[in-house]
């Protein structure tokens, strides 16, 4: 039976004592009737791999596994990140021989002593790296970030790097305009 013709079955047919009918037993009883359908059974839903999961061809309401949301920080610039990660590294590796210094001096090993000396060295290490990622960020941020200040360096290396631009592409739209004239105007040719 097509869709015009279910559509001219009378109102008092067996699709509509089926969705007037309610079952206290059913696994659908506390879904309404218009949300069921005809068949009196709930909307199929679409299992991950895409096919459905129940009988009828009702679409089901997407969704998502997870919603993209923007960054609320932007990403750090690369000389930041550098040694920032370079600083985690070197953190944790301090971490581990302070560790293992530690457990050499509770144990009574021989390896106690040295391993204590290298835990002080890279503590000094681990705190020029944590200070290297501060100065780093700082550096960066006056030669490149927006400070609002009349002695920032970064807004005349901008203001430089714009008239350098500005020039190339004036020189580039002359050259453009020499070639499609076909040289004229050339005093020599090369």
């Amino acid at each position: 039976m097509g869709t015009a013709e279910r559509r001219e079955a009378p109102e008092g047919g067996a699709a509509a004592r089926t969705t007037a009918r309610t079952d206290a037993g059913a696994p659908g009883r506390g879904i309404p009737a218009a949300e069921r359908g005809a068949t009196g059974r709930r909307p199929a839903r679409k299992d991950q791999a895409g096919g459905e999961s129940g009988g009828t061809r009702e679409q089901a309401h997407y969704r998502p596994l997870w919603v993209e949301e923007p960054a609320r920080r932007r990403r750090l610039p690369d000389p930041v990140r550098t040694s920032a990660v370079r600083a985690v590294i070197v953190i944790a590796v301090t971490l581990i021989q302070a560790m293992v210094a530690f457990l050499c001096t509770l144990a009574g090993s021989w390896l106690a002593f040295p391993m204590v000396i290298g835990s002080v060295v890279s503590t000094i290490l681990a705190t020029w790296a944590a200070l290297d990622v501060w100065v780093t960020r700082q550096v960066w941020n006056q030669r490149n970030g927006v400070v609002s200040a009349p002695s920032s360096t970064a807004r005349a290396l901008r203001r430089e790097r714009r008239r350098a631009r500005r020039q190339e592409r004036s020189a580039e739209r002359a050259r453009a305009r020499i070639r499609r004239r076909g040289g004229a105007g050339q005093l020599s040719h090369p």
